[in-house]
């Protein structure tokens, strides 16, 4: 099985932009952790500030990956583009969010690329991310 992870604007900062909400820990020791977790599991990573690279990922995945674990950051809200290559491609994408996007601004609440993924985890810091890989995982993806 292998799984891409995309994170999108911003998230290079994780570990150090607004730690209230998205806590301290940087993406890199998450990765580290989760890879030893699920080392059965390949699992590549790219995070991305500009939503071409994210969509170009996307459309690239077909064949290569079994599912795609996304965090579009705030491109989340206004990439129509980003929703439409999901929806171009028959690998599953899981959406995820470190905070709970329900709770928050109300311009944060929607998301343009939920209906074109088989889920959507958020809330539960990047513990979203190991929920995501279980969901695919234990739908076979």
């Amino acid at each position: 099985m292998r799984i891409l992870i995309l994170n999108g604007a911003n998230l290079n900062l994780q570990g150090k932009r607004e730690p209230a909400i998205y806590g301290l820990a940087s993406m890199d020791e998450f990765l580290t952790n989760l890879k030893n977790r699920y080392n059965s599991v390949g699992i590549d990573y790219l995070q991305s500030n500009e939503e071409s690279v994210l969509i170009e990922q996307i459309q690239q995945a077909e064949g290569k990956y079994n599912g795609i674990i996304i965090n579009a950051g705030a491109f989340t809200h206004t990439s129509i583009a980003i929703g439409d290559a999901i929806r171009s491609i028959c690998t599953p994408v899981v959406e995820v969010h470190i905070s709970n996007i329900f709770a928050r601004e109300i311009h944060r609440r929607k998301s343009c690329i939920s209906e074109a993924c088989i889920g959507n985890i958020c809330g539960f810091g990047l513990e979203s991310y190991r929920l995501a890989v279980e969901s695919l995982l234990s739908m076979g993806h």
